[in-house]
Protein backbone atom coordinates (compact mmCIF):
# COMPACT_ATOMS: atom_id res chain seq x y z
CA UNK A 1 0.00 0.00 0.00
CA UNK A 2 2.94 2.29 0.92
CA UNK A 3 4.04 2.07 -3.26
CA UNK A 4 0.57 3.00 -4.11
CA UNK A 5 0.39 6.07 -2.36
CA UNK A 6 4.19 6.84 -3.29
CA UNK A 7 2.90 6.29 -6.87
CA UNK A 8 0.14 8.35 -6.09
CA UNK A 9 2.10 11.46 -4.84
CA UNK A 10 4.04 11.36 -7.77
CA UNK A 11 1.65 11.90 -9.99
CA UNK A 12 0.49 15.14 -7.97
CA UNK A 13 4.45 16.06 -8.09
CA UNK A 14 4.77 15.73 -11.74
CA UNK A 15 1.08 17.19 -12.51
CA UNK A 16 3.13 20.77 -11.25
CA UNK A 17 5.27 20.64 -14.36
CA UNK A 18 2.95 19.40 -16.92
CA UNK A 19 2.02 21.05 -20.26
CA UNK A 20 -8.99 22.23 -23.26
CA UNK A 21 -12.06 23.06 -22.76
CA UNK A 22 -14.66 21.27 -21.67
CA UNK A 23 -14.23 18.93 -24.57
CA UNK A 24 -11.69 17.68 -27.19
CA UNK A 25 -10.49 20.73 -29.61
CA UNK A 26 -10.98 18.18 -32.48
CA UNK A 27 -14.83 17.22 -31.05
CA UNK A 28 -16.64 19.54 -32.58
CA UNK A 29 -20.16 18.70 -31.32
CA UNK A 30 -19.78 15.06 -31.70
CA UNK A 31 -21.39 12.62 -34.38
CA UNK A 32 -24.63 14.79 -35.18
CA UNK A 33 -26.64 13.43 -38.20
CA UNK A 34 -28.39 16.27 -39.99
CA UNK A 35 -31.65 16.24 -41.86
CA UNK A 36 -32.34 19.85 -42.63
CA UNK A 37 -29.78 22.45 -43.54
CA UNK A 38 -29.70 24.49 -40.08
CA UNK A 39 -29.55 21.09 -38.35
CA UNK A 40 -32.74 21.78 -36.54
CA UNK A 41 -33.54 18.44 -37.29
CA UNK A 42 -30.87 15.63 -36.13
CA UNK A 43 -30.27 12.35 -34.80
CA UNK A 44 -27.00 13.02 -32.42
CA UNK A 45 -25.21 9.82 -31.18
CA UNK A 46 -23.13 9.81 -27.78
CA UNK A 47 -20.66 7.15 -26.47
CA UNK A 48 -18.52 6.22 -23.62
CA UNK A 49 -16.70 3.96 -22.52
CA UNK A 50 -14.92 3.49 -18.63
CA UNK A 51 -12.02 1.36 -18.11
CA UNK A 52 -10.65 0.37 -14.81
CA UNK A 53 -7.77 -1.10 -13.26
CA UNK A 54 -8.53 -1.15 -9.18
CA UNK A 55 -5.93 -1.96 -6.15
CA UNK A 56 -7.97 -3.04 -3.13
CA UNK A 57 -6.11 -3.99 0.16
CA UNK A 58 -9.14 -5.35 2.25
CA UNK A 59 -9.77 -8.89 0.06
CA UNK A 60 -10.04 -12.31 1.56
CA UNK A 61 -6.30 -14.43 1.29
CA UNK A 62 -7.17 -15.80 -1.38
CA UNK A 63 -7.82 -13.34 -3.84
CA UNK A 64 -5.97 -11.38 -5.56
CA UNK A 65 -5.76 -7.33 -4.80
CA UNK A 66 -5.69 -6.35 -8.26
CA UNK A 67 -8.98 -6.41 -10.69
CA UNK A 68 -9.86 -5.29 -13.73
CA UNK A 69 -13.30 -3.94 -15.15
CA UNK A 70 -15.65 -1.88 -17.65
CA UNK A 71 -17.11 0.50 -15.17
CA UNK A 72 -19.15 1.96 -17.80
CA UNK A 73 -20.35 1.06 -21.19
CA UNK A 74 -23.26 3.76 -22.87
CA UNK A 75 -24.99 4.99 -25.81
CA UNK A 76 -26.69 7.69 -25.61
CA UNK A 77 -29.05 8.98 -28.56
CA UNK A 78 -31.46 12.74 -28.86
CA UNK A 79 -33.59 12.69 -32.07
CA UNK A 80 -35.55 15.94 -32.43
CA UNK A 81 -37.37 17.15 -36.23
CA UNK A 82 -38.65 20.10 -34.39
CA UNK A 83 -38.26 22.08 -31.34
CA UNK A 84 -41.45 21.27 -29.89
CA UNK A 85 -40.45 17.54 -28.46
CA UNK A 86 -37.49 15.25 -27.90
CA UNK A 87 -37.03 11.80 -27.33
CA UNK A 88 -33.63 10.69 -25.20
CA UNK A 89 -32.91 6.97 -25.52
CA UNK A 90 -29.64 5.84 -22.94
CA UNK A 91 -28.59 2.30 -23.19
CA UNK A 92 -25.70 0.50 -21.55
CA UNK A 93 -23.80 -1.75 -19.08
CA UNK A 94 -22.32 -1.25 -15.91
CA UNK A 95 -19.25 -2.90 -13.51
CA UNK A 96 -18.58 -5.68 -16.31
CA UNK A 97 -16.00 -7.35 -14.55
CA UNK A 98 -14.61 -11.66 -14.85
CA UNK A 99 -17.11 -12.75 -12.11
CA UNK A 100 -19.80 -11.88 -14.28
CA UNK A 101 -18.57 -12.41 -17.63
CA UNK A 102 -20.22 -15.48 -19.69
CA UNK A 103 -18.79 -18.04 -21.64
CA UNK A 104 -21.32 -17.26 -25.09
CA UNK A 105 -22.09 -13.64 -23.68
CA UNK A 106 -25.95 -14.72 -22.15
CA UNK A 107 -25.27 -14.70 -18.43
CA UNK A 108 -27.54 -13.09 -15.80
CA UNK A 109 -24.72 -11.27 -14.45
CA UNK A 110 -24.31 -8.33 -16.43
CA UNK A 111 -26.23 -7.43 -19.69
CA UNK A 112 -27.14 -3.72 -21.61
CA UNK A 113 -30.03 -2.86 -20.22
CA UNK A 114 -32.22 0.36 -21.02
CA UNK A 115 -30.99 3.50 -18.32
CA UNK A 116 -33.63 5.74 -20.60
CA UNK A 117 -36.00 6.63 -22.52
CA UNK A 118 -38.41 9.83 -22.23
CA UNK A 119 -39.91 12.04 -24.17
CA UNK A 120 -40.03 15.74 -23.73
CA UNK A 121 -42.27 18.38 -25.09
CA UNK A 122 -41.89 21.94 -25.10
CA UNK A 123 -44.50 24.44 -23.49
CA UNK A 124 -42.89 27.21 -24.75
CA UNK A 125 -39.29 28.57 -24.77
CA UNK A 126 -38.80 27.88 -21.23
CA UNK A 127 -41.12 25.31 -19.98
CA UNK A 128 -41.02 21.48 -21.02
CA UNK A 129 -43.23 18.56 -19.80
CA UNK A 130 -42.01 15.20 -20.30
CA UNK A 131 -42.46 11.16 -19.24
CA UNK A 132 -41.07 8.20 -19.50
CA UNK A 133 -37.74 6.20 -17.80
CA UNK A 134 -36.17 9.50 -16.71
CA UNK A 135 -33.34 11.19 -14.87
CA UNK A 136 -34.91 14.31 -13.95
CA UNK A 137 -34.45 13.43 -10.01
CA UNK A 138 -34.77 15.11 -7.01
CA UNK A 139 -32.35 15.55 -3.75
CA UNK A 140 -29.11 17.15 -5.06
CA UNK A 141 -27.36 18.33 -8.15
CA UNK A 142 -24.97 14.79 -7.73
CA UNK A 143 -28.23 12.99 -7.83
CA UNK A 144 -28.05 14.47 -11.08
CA UNK A 145 -24.53 13.48 -11.91
CA UNK A 146 -23.61 13.12 -15.45
CA UNK A 147 -20.55 10.59 -15.57
CA UNK A 148 -19.52 11.74 -18.64
CA UNK A 149 -17.67 15.07 -16.98
CA UNK A 150 -17.14 14.73 -13.37
CA UNK A 151 -14.67 16.39 -11.13
CA UNK A 152 -13.54 13.14 -9.04
CA UNK A 153 -13.40 9.27 -10.62
CA UNK A 154 -16.98 8.66 -9.91
CA UNK A 155 -20.15 10.20 -7.92
CA UNK A 156 -20.10 10.11 -4.34
CA UNK A 157 -22.53 7.36 -3.59
CA UNK A 158 -24.39 7.96 -1.10
CA UNK A 159 -25.43 11.30 -3.11
CA UNK A 160 -27.45 8.89 -5.51
CA UNK A 161 -30.24 8.20 -2.53
CA UNK A 162 -32.59 5.71 -4.36
CA UNK A 163 -30.61 3.77 -6.49
CA UNK A 164 -32.14 0.55 -6.74
CA UNK A 165 -34.54 1.25 -3.86
CA UNK A 166 -37.51 3.03 -5.70
CA UNK A 167 -35.29 3.48 -8.85
CA UNK A 168 -33.90 1.33 -11.86
CA UNK A 169 -30.27 2.76 -11.74
CA UNK A 170 -30.84 6.30 -10.26
CA UNK A 171 -33.85 6.11 -13.04
CA UNK A 172 -37.39 6.63 -12.62
CA UNK A 173 -40.77 5.58 -14.90
CA UNK A 174 -43.15 8.64 -14.31
CA UNK A 175 -43.86 12.09 -15.78
CA UNK A 176 -41.96 15.69 -15.31
CA UNK A 177 -42.65 18.93 -15.38
CA UNK A 178 -38.87 21.34 -15.91
CA UNK A 179 -37.65 25.04 -16.66
CA UNK A 180 -36.83 28.26 -16.08
CA UNK A 181 -38.03 31.79 -14.68
CA UNK A 182 -34.98 34.01 -15.80
CA UNK A 183 -31.74 32.60 -13.20
CA UNK A 184 -34.30 30.55 -11.34
CA UNK A 185 -34.78 26.80 -12.69
CA UNK A 186 -36.62 24.05 -11.42
CA UNK A 187 -37.55 20.19 -12.24
CA UNK A 188 -40.37 18.32 -10.33
CA UNK A 189 -41.10 14.36 -11.08
CA UNK A 190 -43.93 12.04 -10.22
CA UNK A 191 -42.30 8.46 -10.44
CA UNK A 192 -44.32 4.82 -9.74
CA UNK A 193 -41.75 3.12 -7.91
CA UNK A 194 -40.56 -0.18 -8.01
CA UNK A 195 -42.04 -3.07 -6.22
CA UNK A 196 -38.88 -5.33 -6.09
CA UNK A 197 -36.06 -3.19 -5.05
CA UNK A 198 -32.50 -4.05 -3.43
CA UNK A 199 -34.06 -4.22 -0.29
CA UNK A 200 -36.12 -7.34 0.28
CA UNK A 201 -35.79 -8.33 3.26
CA UNK A 202 -39.07 -8.84 5.62
CA UNK A 203 -39.38 -6.44 8.61
CA UNK A 204 -38.86 -8.02 12.09
CA UNK A 205 -41.53 -7.47 15.07
CA UNK A 206 -40.18 -4.07 16.96
CA UNK A 207 -37.59 -4.07 14.47
CA UNK A 208 -36.11 -1.53 11.68
CA UNK A 209 -37.88 -0.17 8.68
CA UNK A 210 -37.42 -2.01 5.75
CA UNK A 211 -37.98 -0.30 2.11
CA UNK A 212 -40.22 -2.39 0.73
CA UNK A 213 -43.52 -0.31 0.85
CA UNK A 214 -45.38 -1.23 -2.33
CA UNK A 215 -44.28 -4.56 -2.34
CA UNK A 216 -45.47 -5.83 1.36
CA UNK A 217 -48.32 -2.56 1.68
CA UNK A 218 -49.67 -2.59 -2.10
CA UNK A 219 -49.07 0.25 -4.90
CA UNK A 220 -52.56 1.99 -3.21
CA UNK A 221 -50.57 2.99 -0.57
CA UNK A 222 -46.99 3.05 -1.56
CA UNK A 223 -47.13 3.14 -5.18
CA UNK A 224 -45.92 6.73 -6.25
CA UNK A 225 -42.69 8.90 -5.54
CA UNK A 226 -42.12 12.78 -5.69
CA UNK A 227 -38.61 14.64 -6.25
CA UNK A 228 -37.79 17.85 -7.01
CA UNK A 229 -34.60 20.29 -7.61
CA UNK A 230 -34.56 23.68 -7.52
CA UNK A 231 -31.30 25.82 -8.29
CA UNK A 232 -30.31 29.61 -8.65
CA UNK A 233 -28.13 30.36 -11.21
CA UNK A 234 -25.84 33.72 -10.11
CA UNK A 235 -23.29 33.61 -12.95
CA UNK A 236 -22.90 31.94 -16.34
CA UNK A 237 -26.48 30.00 -17.16
CA UNK A 238 -26.32 26.32 -17.45
CA UNK A 239 -28.37 24.99 -19.92
CA UNK A 240 -31.26 22.25 -18.61
CA UNK A 241 -32.19 20.67 -21.78
CA UNK A 242 -30.56 17.34 -20.30
CA UNK A 243 -30.79 16.76 -16.46
CA UNK A 244 -27.15 15.22 -16.48
CA UNK A 245 -25.64 18.14 -13.93
CA UNK A 246 -21.95 18.75 -15.31
CA UNK A 247 -18.82 18.33 -12.51
CA UNK A 248 -16.31 20.31 -13.83
CA UNK A 249 -16.11 22.85 -17.04
CA UNK A 250 -12.30 22.97 -16.95
CA UNK A 251 -12.24 26.95 -16.72
CA UNK A 252 -15.03 27.28 -19.74
CA UNK A 253 -17.62 28.42 -17.93
CA UNK A 254 -17.64 30.98 -14.41
CA UNK A 255 -20.49 29.03 -12.92
CA UNK A 256 -21.99 29.84 -9.28
CA UNK A 257 -24.81 28.02 -7.93
CA UNK A 258 -26.99 27.17 -4.77
CA UNK A 259 -29.78 24.70 -4.75
CA UNK A 260 -32.25 22.67 -2.75
CA UNK A 261 -34.48 19.42 -3.55
CA UNK A 262 -36.34 16.42 -1.81
CA UNK A 263 -37.35 13.13 -2.53
CA UNK A 264 -40.47 11.70 -0.71
CA UNK A 265 -41.89 8.27 -1.03
CA UNK A 266 -45.31 8.02 1.41
CA UNK A 267 -45.25 4.93 2.93
CA UNK A 268 -42.39 4.07 1.20
CA UNK A 269 -41.02 1.96 4.00
CA UNK A 270 -42.37 -0.70 6.44
CA UNK A 271 -41.85 -1.43 9.87
CA UNK A 272 -43.50 -4.12 11.80
CA UNK A 273 -44.73 -3.59 15.50
CA UNK A 274 -43.87 -5.90 18.47
CA UNK A 275 -47.64 -8.24 17.63
CA UNK A 276 -46.00 -8.01 13.50
CA UNK A 277 -48.64 -5.68 12.45
CA UNK A 278 -47.36 -3.99 9.24
CA UNK A 279 -47.20 -0.18 9.18
CA UNK A 280 -46.20 2.55 6.90
CA UNK A 281 -42.82 4.91 7.32
CA UNK A 282 -42.93 8.07 5.00
CA UNK A 283 -39.51 8.04 3.09
CA UNK A 284 -38.26 11.43 2.77
CA UNK A 285 -34.73 12.78 1.88
CA UNK A 286 -33.89 16.72 1.78
CA UNK A 287 -30.35 18.47 0.53
CA UNK A 288 -29.35 21.96 -0.29
CA UNK A 289 -25.73 22.48 -2.49
CA UNK A 290 -23.30 25.12 -3.43
CA UNK A 291 -21.48 24.81 -6.52
CA UNK A 292 -18.59 26.86 -7.85
CA UNK A 293 -16.43 26.05 -10.93
CA UNK A 294 -14.68 29.39 -12.42
CA UNK A 295 -11.40 30.26 -14.26
CA UNK A 296 -8.75 31.62 -12.18
CA UNK A 297 -6.76 33.68 -14.82
CA UNK A 298 -6.55 33.82 -18.46
CA UNK A 299 -3.41 31.21 -19.13
CA UNK A 300 -6.57 28.76 -18.58
CA UNK A 301 -6.03 27.07 -14.57
CA UNK A 302 -9.53 26.88 -12.77
CA UNK A 303 -11.26 26.07 -9.47
CA UNK A 304 -14.06 23.68 -9.11
CA UNK A 305 -15.88 23.34 -5.67
CA UNK A 306 -18.93 21.67 -4.39
CA UNK A 307 -20.76 21.06 -0.89
CA UNK A 308 -23.77 19.57 0.14
CA UNK A 309 -25.57 18.26 3.14
CA UNK A 310 -28.36 15.83 3.06
CA UNK A 311 -30.71 14.94 5.66
CA UNK A 312 -31.92 10.87 5.22
CA UNK A 313 -35.21 9.49 6.48
CA UNK A 314 -36.07 5.79 5.43
CA UNK A 315 -38.06 4.97 8.15
CA UNK A 316 -37.14 4.16 11.87
CA UNK A 317 -33.05 3.08 12.45
CA UNK A 318 -33.05 1.92 8.61
CA UNK A 319 -29.85 0.97 7.37
CA UNK A 320 -29.27 -1.58 4.99
CA UNK A 321 -25.72 -1.27 2.18
CA UNK A 322 -24.84 2.49 1.50
CA UNK A 323 -28.25 3.98 2.80
CA UNK A 324 -29.23 4.61 6.22
CA UNK A 325 -31.17 6.93 8.34
CA UNK A 326 -29.20 9.79 9.55
CA UNK A 327 -27.20 12.70 7.64
CA UNK A 328 -24.85 13.73 5.18
CA UNK A 329 -22.26 16.07 4.52
CA UNK A 330 -20.26 16.25 1.57
CA UNK A 331 -17.66 18.02 -0.32
CA UNK A 332 -14.93 18.30 -2.93
CA UNK A 333 -12.38 20.75 -4.53
CA UNK A 334 -9.90 20.59 -8.10
CA UNK A 335 -7.93 22.79 -9.31
CA UNK A 336 -6.64 22.71 -13.22
CA UNK A 337 -3.11 23.31 -13.70
CA UNK A 338 -2.50 26.17 -16.85
CA UNK A 339 -1.54 24.89 -19.89
CA UNK A 340 -1.99 24.11 -23.49
CA UNK A 341 -5.05 23.46 -24.34
CA UNK A 342 -3.62 21.12 -27.03
CA UNK A 343 -1.05 18.79 -24.75
CA UNK A 344 -1.56 16.96 -21.28
CA UNK A 345 -3.29 18.81 -18.62
CA UNK A 346 -3.80 17.91 -15.20
CA UNK A 347 -6.56 18.00 -12.14
CA UNK A 348 -5.55 17.50 -8.92
CA UNK A 349 -8.86 17.03 -6.17
CA UNK A 350 -9.53 16.23 -2.76
CA UNK A 351 -12.67 14.93 -1.96
CA UNK A 352 -14.72 14.34 1.80
CA UNK A 353 -17.98 13.12 3.07
CA UNK A 354 -18.92 11.84 6.19
CA UNK A 355 -22.21 10.16 6.86
CA UNK A 356 -24.00 9.37 10.34
CA UNK A 357 -26.76 6.86 11.40
CA UNK A 358 -29.63 6.77 13.67
CA UNK A 359 -29.00 2.63 13.64
CA UNK A 360 -25.57 2.85 14.67
CA UNK A 361 -22.89 4.57 16.96
CA UNK A 362 -20.04 4.59 13.78
CA UNK A 363 -20.29 7.30 11.13
CA UNK A 364 -19.51 6.21 7.28
CA UNK A 365 -16.42 8.33 6.45
CA UNK A 366 -14.82 8.59 2.73
CA UNK A 367 -11.85 10.07 1.84
CA UNK A 368 -10.56 10.76 -1.62
CA UNK A 369 -7.37 11.80 -3.37
CA UNK A 370 -7.04 11.98 -7.06
CA UNK A 371 -5.70 13.39 -10.11
CA UNK A 372 -7.16 13.56 -13.51
CA UNK A 373 -5.13 13.68 -17.18
CA UNK A 374 -7.03 15.86 -19.63
CA UNK A 375 -5.76 14.61 -22.69
CA UNK A 376 -8.27 15.95 -24.62
CA UNK A 377 -10.47 17.37 -22.51
CA UNK A 378 -13.26 15.04 -21.32
CA UNK A 379 -13.41 12.83 -24.50
CA UNK A 380 -10.52 11.70 -23.56
CA UNK A 381 -8.58 11.38 -19.66
CA UNK A 382 -6.95 9.60 -17.66
CA UNK A 383 -8.06 9.07 -13.58
CA UNK A 384 -5.61 7.92 -10.57
CA UNK A 385 -7.54 8.16 -7.01
CA UNK A 386 -6.82 6.57 -3.93
CA UNK A 387 -9.85 5.98 -1.66
CA UNK A 388 -10.17 5.34 1.80
CA UNK A 389 -13.39 4.58 3.37
CA UNK A 390 -14.07 3.61 7.46
CA UNK A 391 -17.14 2.37 8.58
CA UNK A 392 -16.19 -0.48 11.27
CA UNK A 393 -12.99 -1.04 8.96
CA UNK A 394 -11.24 0.56 7.18
CA UNK A 395 -10.81 -0.08 3.23
CA UNK A 396 -8.84 1.41 1.11
CA UNK A 397 -8.78 1.45 -3.12
CA UNK A 398 -6.36 2.82 -5.99
CA UNK A 399 -8.30 2.92 -9.42
CA UNK A 400 -6.54 3.77 -12.44
CA UNK A 401 -9.49 4.78 -14.87
CA UNK A 402 -9.20 5.47 -18.19
CA UNK A 403 -12.40 7.38 -20.54
CA UNK A 404 -13.03 7.76 -24.25
CA UNK A 405 -16.38 10.04 -24.63
CA UNK A 406 -17.32 10.59 -28.38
Amino acid sequence: MKQIKILLFSVFILSIHASFSQGSPDYNGGFKIKFNDDGSKYLRVISWGQFQAVYNDNVPDNTSKMSFNVRRARVLLLSQITKKFLLVTHFGLNGLNSANLHPVGKGDGNQIFMHGIWGQWNLNDNHTVGGGLHYWNGISRLNNQSTLNGLTLDNNRQSWATIGLSDQFARHLGFFIKGKFDKFKYQLAINDAIPNGLDMRTPENGGAAVYGGKRILGSKDAGFAYAGYFEYNFLDQESNTLPYKVGTYLGTKKVFNIGAGFFTHPKGAVSASSSGEMEGENVSILAVDAYYDAPLSNDGSAISAYATYQSNNYGKNYLYSAYGTGSMLYSHVGYLFAGDVNKARFQPYISYGTNSYDAVDDNRNVFGLGTNMFLSGHNSKFTLEYKNQKFGTNTGTVTLQAMIYL
